[in-house]
């Protein structure tokens, strides 16, 4: 058995915490964001981490875990089972993920058909702006761009986070809008709208 020995890190939202347990988590570059527990099923840790009660969101990057909680869910109760899960999957031996997932981060992928503003868009977010959010605990996920808006999904501690919408306007929708002159803003999109929308007229 490998001993782990796992540390925390806050995030700047309090219900979601950062677990370094100090060995690889997803290999070099890959992150994943498990919104449910539906999504979960590809990854046995995820999915353990998601029979807690009280833990709704899981995500992966390729030093830590973060998890988020319902707000009411008290932090002193759920960190040993969080802690026993991690633990307890690391010295089962089963790969992370138990089929390829094809959520693998291509996402700033820059295709052939990709205008040059498209083509910068990905390059900022890739080299700018995800390394930022990755220290937060979270990720951006590029979804489109149209009429001058950049679409984005924020995942892991960024997707239920009060200041993420700061982080979006502030930080991310200013750095876009400075770098490209065609950027005229960024919206965030939700799971549910994701699942509502029809991204055909993004592409």
């Amino acid at each position: 058995k490998q001993s782990i020995f796992i540390q925390t890190e806050t995030t700047p939202n309090p219900d979601s915490l950062k677990f370094i347990p100090g060995v690889e988590v997803l290999s070099d570059g890959q992150i994943m964001d498990f919104p449910d527990f539906k999504s979960s099923q590809v990854s046995p840790l995820a999915n353990s981490l998601f029979k807690i009660e009280g833990v709704n969101r899981v995500f992966f990057s390729s030093d830590f875990i973060s998890v988020n909680k319902y707000p009411e869910q008290d932090w002193a109760a759920l960190k040993p089972e969080i802690y026993g899960a991690i633990i307890d999957f690391y010295n089962s031996g089963s790969p992370i993920l138990s089929e390829h997932s094809s959520d693998i981060n291509t996402d700033t992928t820059i295709l052939p058909e990709d205008s040059e503003v498209v083509a910068m868009i990905k390059e900022l977010i890739e080299t700018r702006i995800r390394p930022t959010v990755l220290e937060d605990g979270g990720n951006i996920k590029y979804m489109g761009f149209a009429d001058g808006i950049v679409l984005v999904q924020l995942q892991g501690t960024c997707s239920s986070c009060s200041s993420s919408q700061a982080t979006l306007k502030g930080g991310i929708e200013r750095m876009l809008m400075h770098w490209i002159a065609e950027v005229k803003g960024v919206v965030a999109i939700s799971d549910d709208e994701l699942n509502e929308l029809n991204l055909e007229y993004f592409k």
